[in-house]
């Protein structure tokens, strides 16, 4: 009785029992980190778990039947997400982004959304709230989800053929649930939708033109497809340098069908770089992680399933949120002012810029820990 037994599954990444200062005071927004970054968007996971087996994410040959996801009691309930929310929401955050996994797998999810959409900065507004989904059940649950609170929704869509898609996402599922879960969110309200296309040369680079006239045509500006260079995140997608496209070619390709002219971004810190069709026809953007790293804009800090905190997508280590809001055999639940204040201490500290100095790095990182996979963390 009273031992703590602490999940095989917890111990999957390295991480920290942040440090608490002696005497915590009243949480503050406007800390930066190191490189004089602030802390403005916080990414929450929701769950590892997806009915995907994306390639470049949850191969099939190692998430498979027998691969142990975290146990229930592991993940952070609503009100532990809520609570830390609230927290990083003193600190400076304005947008948050629900992620997994598959984050529409997690039951009840919209109430958790309307939990959210509850909180309010120190001066009164609102937060930008946003979910990543892959789709497949999103038709079935967009109208909710803007109900109770979701402002927007980003989808991930990696091809329009379907013979492609079904291949890539490895489960065979058809595209046109994902393009239906597409109109549903429109319908619902949670506009502007933005489509994500993670671009692997030689898999789906084809699909980048016909995809972007189907997006035109079908959805006009309702709709900003985005393409995403192929990342090297976690240590089980066997990413190779030789299957990136970079950006530069996907504008390129585009250009010459559907003649563009650049945008200026849209918020400091945004990932995008933004590109209009020249015929009013909408925008599109991409994301270049690997040719133009966007490190030193870089204001997102991210929470795992079960409360581990990174500070950067390509980290091997986290730091133990929920340690702190539960207790351990050793220590007392903490207060929100000594969580805010371990909080703060841990951004003021932080140096990641992984993308910039991709070159030099090792590909395992040192002391054997391996970098967070992307289905745990999110994107």
């Amino acid at each position: 009785m009273g031992e703590h037994v602490i999940p095989l599954a917890d111990l999957r990444y390295a991480a920290d029992r942040p440090a608490i200062p002696d005497q915590p005071g009243p949480l503050v927004p406007g800390a930066a980190d190191r490189l004089g970054r602030p802390l403005h968007d916080l990414r929450i996971s929701v769950t590892d778990r997806c009915n995907f087996r994306c390639t470049y994410c949850m191969p099939k040959e190692v998430f498979d039947a027998q691969y142990s996801f975290l146990p229930q009691s592991s993940l952070l309930s609503f009100e532990e997400i809520t609570r830390l929310a609230r927290i990083f929401v003193a600190l400076g955050v304005r947008k948050l982004r629900l992620t997994g996994g598959e984050p529409l797998l997690r039951k009840n999810l919209d109430a958790l959304v309307a939990m959210l959409a509850a909180l309010r900065t120190p001066d009164g507004q609102s937060l930008d709230i946003t979910l990543t989904t892959n789709g497949s059940v999103l038709a079935r649950k967009a109208a909710a989800l803007k109900a109770a609170g979701l402002r927007r929704v980003t989808v991930s869509l990696d091809a329009l053929d379907d013979t492609v898609f079904r291949r890539m996402n490895d489960v065979d599922f058809p595209v046109a649930d994902v393009l239906g879960g597409i109109e549903a969110a429109l319908a619902a309200g949670l506009s502007p939708i933005k489509v994500n296309m993670v671009v692997k040369r030689g898999t789906n680079d084809q699909e980048i033109v016909p995809l972007a006239r189907h997006v035109r045509e079908r959805f006009g500006h309702g709709v900003i497809l985005r393409f995403i260079e192929y990342m090297d995140v976690g240590a089980t997608n066997g990413w190779r340098m030789d299957e990136v496209l970079p950006s530069a070619e996907v504008v390129r390709r585009i250009d010459e069908a559907f003649p563009l002219c650049a945008l200026q971004a849209s918020a400091p810190g945004e990932t995008a770089e933004r590109w209009a069709y020249r015929d009013g026809g909408g925008e599109i953007g991409v994301i270049s992680s690997v040719t133009r790293a966007f490190c030193r804009d870089c204001n997102r800090a991210r929470l795992s399933t079960e409360g581990k905190l990174f500070m950067c997508l390509f980290a091997s280590r986290g730091h133990d949120l929920r340690a702190l809001l539960r207790g351990t055999p050793e220590a007392s639940p903490c207060t929100d002012e000594q969580i805010g204040a371990a909080i703060a201490g841990l951004w003021s500290g932080r140096d990641d810029r992984y993308s910039e100095l991709r070159g030099a790095q090792q590909a395992t990182p040192p002391g054997g820990h391996r970098r967070v996979e992307m289905h745990y963390i999110g994107g």
